[in-house]
């Protein structure tokens, strides 16, 4: 039976509701209706690094949602109170994060606090989707040094970008190794760079690159501690990161030198941006 084409047109909207979703709801909102939050993680592992070190409670910008969403999960899995859902990493956070890293089974750099890819994606099954991936990668060699593959790259942008070789004094993943660096070389992206052949401007000039391409950099020298002249580069937000170079990258942003002494930083003065954020620029 053929029906009048007002009945047809009546039953091809029925039909296609299912489709297009709701009333007035356009069809590429109705299809994300169900779609789970994204975190951004590249923001929730800066608040990570920067929030510990403030003394108040000024939340990192753009790291909010990301890190209320982190929050929520772990205050529903009883690690953490609820009267620190509020947006703000700081140290009771990393505590709970790290609770909840060993309750994974991780442990060492895997549990050290800071948000890497396999424990967010964990916390956030049937919560969130995790956008903006900050992965170090494997460990891998670089000038005779272990580095993971994040940082060998950002090094060799360095590199590109100054026109010139950079050798290494030190590199990471060196637990007990030199006892001036305080454990900030005992996880990944930390590197020490030889100065030898360098004068000022030269050594000043290495730390503009390091920086411009995602790394807290330094120029030390003797009258600072008991080592001797080099140039001390963190790689921001890798994940793999030892608590004293979380601290030294949480102190730069904050516009210190990343010494105990937490003096005003002495380095040139460039654009704060992490390797992804570089890459994108």
């Amino acid at each position: 039976m053929k029906l009048p084409s007002s009945a047809a047109g009546l039953t091809t909207a029925v039909l296609l509701a299912p489709l297009l979703g709701a009333p007035g709801m356009p069809a590429a909102h109705a299809a994300d209706a169900g779609a789970l939050p994204a975190l951004n993680m590249e923001a929730t592992v800066k608040a990570a690094q920067i929030d510990p070190r403030r003394a108040d409670n000024t939340l990192t910008p753009g790291a909010k949602a990301s890190v209320l969403l982190v929050e929520r999960a772990l205050r529903d899995r009883r690690l953490l109170d609820a009267k620190w859902v509020d947006g703000y990493f700081g140290t009771t956070t990393v505590t709970a994060y790290a609770g909840y890293q060993k309750s994974l089974g991780l442990s060492g750099l895997d549990a050290n606090g800071l948000p890497g890819r396999t424990s967010l994606t964990s916390l956030g099954a049937g919560r969130f989707k995790v956008t903006r991936i900050v992965d170090p990668g494997p460990r891998v060699s670089s000038g005779g040094f272990v580095v993971n593959t994040r940082t060998r790259t950002m090094l060799t942008e360095a590199k590109r970008l100054l026109g010139r070789d950079l050798k290494l004094d030190q590199g990471s993943y060196n637990p007990g190794g030199d006892p001036t660096s305080a454990g900030t070389h005992d996880g990944g992206g930390v590197v020490d760079i030889s100065v030898e052949g360098m004068n000022s401007a030269t050594r000043t000039a290495v730390v503009r690159g390091l920086r411009r391409v995602g790394f807290a950099a330094w120029v030390r020298n003797p009258q600072q501690d008991d080592w001797p002249w080099h140039i001390h580069a963190v790689a921001i937000s890798d994940t793999a990161l030892s608590g004293q170079a979380q601290n030294q990258v949480g102190d730069y942003y904050l516009g210190l030198n990343g010494l105990a002494g937490r003096g005003p930083d002495d380095g040139p003065k460039v654009t704060i941006r992490t390797w992804e954020e570089y890459r994108r620029r």
